[in-house]
């Protein structure tokens, strides 16, 4: 399909640019490659919701995943994610890729700022975690500053995603309104 306009370009460039990026996270018809969630593909084939786009499956996957993403679960996370998604009725291949956020790569940075940040939470609302050598101390403050980072990081997609839908819609109306046209003069 060639392009007759500008913006048709730029669609089409868009779509490639999202596919490459998708390619990787499950879907309905490659879930069972997934090492992890293998075991569970017949489950998760037979779950719609799953694999909903919907506002209500988007958002639950938004929230829930990027909390879980930021929690000290390294290692965990996919299972947990899938189990989470499944119980809350959200979407899987959203739930999945936030749990990429957190890889070998950004574990260290992403623990360290939910470490300090719990730890700061904690101290500015007077609750005293114990000395800094005892490892409770550190997971209670990785745990304060998951769930605080967490919700933040999941208020911005949140934002993003409704940006994203309204854009969304609006082309969708260019595109019918453009269309509409066409169609009602070969009617004729």
């Amino acid at each position: 399909m060639t392009p007759h306009r500008p913006w048709q370009a730029r669609r089409l460039a868009r779509r490639r640019r999202l596919r490459r990026w998708l390619r990787r996270l499950p879907r309905r018809a490659t879930v069972g490659r997934y090492p992890v969630i293998r075991r569970f593909a017949d489950a998760a084939r037979a779950r719609p919701w799953l694999w909903s786009f919907r506002h209500r499956e988007v958002m639950v996957s938004i929230y829930a995943g990027s909390v879980l993403a930021l929690l000290p679960t390294y290692g965990f996370q996919l299972l947990l994610g899938f189990a989470l998604a499944v119980w809350l009725r959200g979407n899987l291949t959203v739930m999945t890729a936030l749990q990429m956020v957190v890889n070998p790569l950004t574990i260290a940075p992403i623990y360290a700022g939910t470490w300090a940040l719990g730890s700061w939470l904690a101290g500015a609302a007077g609750v005293d975690l114990g000395d800094g050598g005892d490892p409770r101390t550190h997971a209670a403050a990785l745990v304060i500053g998951g769930i605080v980072a967490g919700l933040g990081f999941a208020l911005v997609l949140d934002v993003l995603w409704r940006i994203g839908a309204w854009e969304a819609a609006v082309f969708r109306e260019r595109v019918r309104a453009e269309a509409g046209g066409a169609f009602e003069s070969e009617g004729k």
